[in-house]
């Protein structure tokens, strides 16, 4: 107390000698793993617009957070299909150009050490032998009997 007799508040509007509380990301409180501090500051400073809403680095931390996972999945299902632990960019890029959505979003993105998706023209590929069977004599189903 000081002299008045009020109890003096100090930061944050805490008791003189309480605790201090600890401080909680915007990722957490967003239940994210993307940093949306970091992003917020790439908005600002990349100078998209003159101002940034408080919810905008959030929503786009969300949005790169779900398309990450997304291709993540996907690229482990190709890295468990060719018998690998590990994922690879060749892994991410048949994740990507066997998925439609991902493959339009990115489209006229190339993937360094991706090579190229396997294709073959059918025009190549050898044509089927057709094989006949030789026709055999049809048996009529009302045979004379023979005496």
């Amino acid at each position: 107390m000081d002299a008045g007799g009020k109890i003096k508040k100090g930061a944050a509007g805490r008791k003189a000698g309480g605790p201090k509380k600890k401080p909680v990301s915007r990722s957490v409180k967003a239940g994210l793993q993307f940093p949306v501090g970091r992003i917020g500051r790439y908005l600002k400073k990349g100078r998209y617009s003159q101002r940034v809403g408080t919810g905008a680095p959030v929503y786009l931390a969300a949005v790169l957070e779900y398309l990450a996972a997304e291709v993540l999945e996907l690229a482990g299902n190709a890295a468990r299909d060719n018998k690998k632990n590990r994922i690879i960019p060749r892994h991410v890029l048949l994740a990507v150009r066997n998925d439609d959505e991902l493959g339009k979003l990115l489209g006229g993105v190339t993937i360094a050490h991706g090579g190229v998706p396997p294709n073959i023209n059918p025009v190549l590929l050898p044509k089927k032998a057709v094989v006949s069977e030789p026709k055999s004599p049809r048996k009529n189903s009302k045979s004379p009997k023979k005496d």
